[in-house]
C-alpha cells in the first residue's frame, strides 16, 4: 500500500510538473504597457499610468479595489471622529524594502512632502483638504481637515507612503526628488516589488519583496515594457517577447481570440470620452462659414449645445468607431461610481430637432469650428473624434477634425487655445465629486476646485451642489447632492459624455488576470492560469 501510494504520488507530481507553464517556471513576468511612469517619485504627477507603476513599489494608506471600492491598505481601519478629524489605525509589522519598520512618522512625512515635490498634473489634489497631521502613537494618525471632508478616504487611495528616512534628503524640489528616487536611493517602499532600474520611455524593472505584508508574489522579476504603438504591442505578444499586454485595440480582438496560444480578458472601464465646450465670450477656432468672425460664441447658447448633443449617435460610435469595445454613457461618471444618477436617460439622436435648435439660435446654416481631440489617450480616441465630426456635418456644422497626441493636446487645451474638444477622463476615486469638482466647479485657486475646468464654465448652482457634497458627512444626503449635480450637467450640457471604454488584455494562455475597472495592469493581479 505504501509503495502504491508513493508511486501514485510521484506520477501525480510529474503530471502536475508537466502541466506547469514555462511562464510559471521562469517566475519572471514581462508586461507590455502603453505608457509608464514619469519618475520613480510617486508624488511627481497624478497621471494614472504613473500611479499604476508606482503601486508595485509603494503602498497607499487605503487601497482601491478592482471595482474601485475602498479597501484597507497600510491603514487597517479609519473613522471620522468629528466633521474635521479622521483617525487612521495603521497596520503593524510592515517592513520597508530596506528592512526598516513602517510607522506613523512615514505617513505624516509622506503627506507633508507632496506640495514640495509634485510637478505637472500635481498630486496636491489628493491632500488639498489636509490642514494638520497628528501622530497619536506609532500606529495611529489623526488628520485634521480644513472643513468637513467626507471623501478624504477616497483621496487617500493615491496617498503613496515613502520612507521618511530614505526620502528625507530628497523632498525639497521636484528635480532633487526625482534624482533621488530615480537613482534608487529614495525608492524604498513597502510594496510587493522592489525597484531595480528604470529606463524612461523603455522599461521599469522590479524584483519581488519577499517580506511583503500582503504575502509573497509568484513573480521573481517583473519587467514593464513601454510599447506606445498598439501594433507593436500586439506583435510582441504574438512573438512571445512579452507575456501580457494592456489595451488591446478593438481591431485585433477577434484575431487574438482565435489564437489558441493566447487568452483575451475584457472588462468595463471607468474611462469615458467627454466633449467640452468653451464658455468664453470670444472663443478661438470658431467662425462663420465664410471664415469671418462671429458676433458671439455660439456655445454660450444652450440650444447650440443641445443641438450638438442630439447630433451624436452614441450607439453607432460604440458599435462602429469603437468596434464594440465601448458603452454609451449619459453622465460624466459610469454607473459603478458613487453619485451616479439612475434617472438620467441616454440622449437619443434627432438630427431634425438639432437643425431646428440651431436655426432657433440664429445659425440656420451652421458655422465652422475646429474639433480637437487626442489620438493616443484612450483606445479608438481618433476614430471616435473623427466620427463625431462627421455626425455634426449632418446638422450643417463644418468641423475640422484635429487629432493629436496628448502631449500636444493637453498643454494647448490648458492654455485656452481650443474652444471645442474631446479627451478621456476616468473617475478613479470611486466618488462623483472628484469629477464634478475638477471639471465643473468654477475654477478657483482659493478653494482649489475646478482645477481641470479650463473652459470657463461657471454656474453658482453647480458650485453650491459640489461644495455641499464635499462637506456633507451624511452619506445618503451626499449621494443626493451628487445626483442633483449630475442632473444639472445633463440639463445644461457644459460637457457631453459620449461613451466609456471596454478594456482588453491579451496574454499567453498560461496566464490570467483579474481585470480592474480603472484599467491598471498590475503584476499583483496576474497569476499562472493553473
Amino acid at each position: 500500500m505504501n509503495l502504491l501510494r508513493a508511486t501514485t504520488g510521484l506520477a501525480l507530481a510529474l503530471s502536475l510538473y508537466a502541466g506547469v507553464s514555462s511562464v510559471a517556471l521562469a517566475a519572471d513576468l514581462t508586461i507590455g504597457v502603453r505608457s509608464g511612469p514619469a519618475s520613480i517619485d510617486p508624488d511627481f504627477t497624478a497621471t494614472g499610468t504613473h500611479a499604476e507603476a508606482m503601486k508595485h513599489i509603494f503602498d497607499t494608506l487605503i487601497k482601491s479595489g478592482n471595482d474601485l471600492q475602498l479597501e484597507p491598505g497600510l491603514a487597517e481601519s479609519w473613522q471620522a471622529l468629528d466633521d474635521t478629524t479622521w483617525e487612521f489605525k495603521l497596520r503593524k509589522g510592515v517592513k520597508f524594502h530596506d528592512g526598516s519598520d513602517f510607522t506613523a512618522e512615514d505617513v505624516k512625512f509622506s503627506i507633508e512632502r507632496i506640495p514640495h515635490v509634485t510637478g505637472a498634473n500635481p498630486t496636491t489634489v489628493y491632500v488639498r483638504r489636509v490642514k494638520d497631521i497628528e501622530i497619536v502613537d506609532p500606529y495611529t494618525v489623526r488628520v485634521k481637515t480644513d472643513g468637513p471632508a467626507p471623501t478624504l478616504p477616497n483621496d487617500f487611495i493615491r496617498l503613496f507612503i515613502v520612507s521618511h528616512v530614505a526620502a528625507k534628503d530628497f523632498s525639497d524640489t521636484p528635480e532633487h526628488a526625482t534624482e533621488g528616487f530615480n537613482s534608487g536611493k529614495a525608492a524604498i517602499g513597502t510594496g510587493p516589488y522592489k525597484f531595480v532600474s528604470w529606463t524612461p520611455k523603455e522599461e521599469l524593472v522590479l524584483e519581488r519583496f519577499d517580506d511583503y505584508w500582503g504575502g509573497k508574489e509568484p513573480w521573481d522579476k517583473v519587467i514593464r515594457k513601454e510599447l506606445p504603438n498598439d501594433a507593436a504591442r500586439v506583435a510582441q505578444l504574438k512573438a512571445g517577447q512579452v507575456d501580457i499586454v494592456a489595451r488591446i485595440p478593438a481591431s485585433d480582438i477577434a484575431t487574438l481570440e482565435n489564437d489558441s496560444s493566447l487568452r483575451i480578458i475584457k472588462t468595463d472601464s471607468v474611462y469615458e470620452f467627454l466633449v467640452y465646450f468653451d464658455f468664453r465670450e470670444q472663443a478661438p477656432q470658431i467662425t462663420a462659414n465664410d471664415g469671418s468672425p462671429l458676433a458671439k460664441n455660439p456655445f454660450l447658447d444652450p440650444r447650440v449645445r443641445e443641438a450638438f448633443d442630439l447630433a451624436i449617435d452614441r450607439d453607432t460610435i460604440t458599435e462602429v468607431a469603437m468596434e464594440g469595445m465601448g458603452k454609451a454613457q449619459s453622465q460624466i461618471i459610469t454607473p459603478n461610481i458613487f453619485g451616479y444618477n439612475p434617472a438620467i436617460q441616454l440622449a437619443q439622436p434627432d438630427v431634425e430637432k438639432a437643425k431646428q435648435l440651431l436655426a432657433d439660435a440664429g445659425y440656420p446654416d451652421g458655422f465652422k469650428v475646429v474639433f480637437n481631440f487626442t489620438n493616443d489617450r484612450l483606445p479608438s480616441d481618433k476614430e471616435v473624434g473623427t466620427t463625431i465630426a462627421q455626425m455634426l456635418a449632418a446638422i450643417n456644422v463644418t468641423v475640422e477634425a484635429n487629432a493629436q497626441p496628448g502631449a500636444v493636446y493637453f498643454p494647448a487645451n490648458t492654455r485656452g487655445d481650443y474652444s471645442f474638444g474631446m479627451s478621456g477622463w476616468g473617475t478613479l476615486t470611486g466618488e462623483a465629486n472628484y469629477a464634478l469638482a475638477a471639471l465643473l466647479h468654477t475654477n478657483d485657486p482659493e478653494t482649489k476646485l475646478g482645477g481641470f475646468n479650463v473652459h470657463h464654465y461657471s454656474n453658482p448652482e453647480m458650485d453650491k451642489l459640489i461644495e455641499g457634497a464635499a462637506a456633507e458627512m451624511d452619506t445618503p444626503k451626499r449621494e443626493m447632492l451628487l445626483q442633483d449635480a449630475n442632473a444639472l450637467v445633463a440639463k445644461e450640457r457644459p460637457i457631453l459624455p459620449i461613451a466609456s471604454t471596454v478594456s482588453a488584455w491579451g496574454m499567453k494562455k498560461e496566464l490570467t488576470i483579474t481585470p480592474r475597472s480603472d484599467e491598471d495592469t498590475l503584476a499583483m493581479n496576474i497569476r499562472p492560469a493553473n
